[in-house]
């Protein structure tokens, strides 16, 4: 932090590198340390949200693709819902840069 710089404008920065609130991830329920998703597919997960201090469990699903399905809110028939935490906006583009 800049002594030049204003507190808000400083933690308006902060905020935007922060982890969103809300946000769902799955983690695997078997086995010792996590890897990636293709190692396990039909092994069960587990949902969990961040409160903006640490990871809460939410759901059980059973397997990979049901995960999926819970972490992009796509319903049985393929229906979207709403995501449950807004993706962050996109940087704009950098001052070198013409348009």
């Amino acid at each position: 932090m800049d002594e030049d710089e204003p507190l808000a404008s400083w933690a308006e920065r902060r905020e935007q590198r922060l982890r969103p609130v809300g946000r769902l991830r799955s983690v695997r329920l078997t086995g010792g340390r996590q890897r990636g998703a293709h190692v396990a597919p039909e092994g069960p997960r587990l949902i969990v949200r961040w409160d903006g201090y640490q990871w809460l469990p939410e759901a059980v699903a059973e397997d990979y693709a049901a995960a999926q399905r819970i972490l992009h809110g796509i319903e049985g028939d393929g229906v979207r819902r709403p995501p449950y935490a807004a993706p962050r906006p996109r940087k704009a583009p950098g001052r070198h840069r013409r348009p």
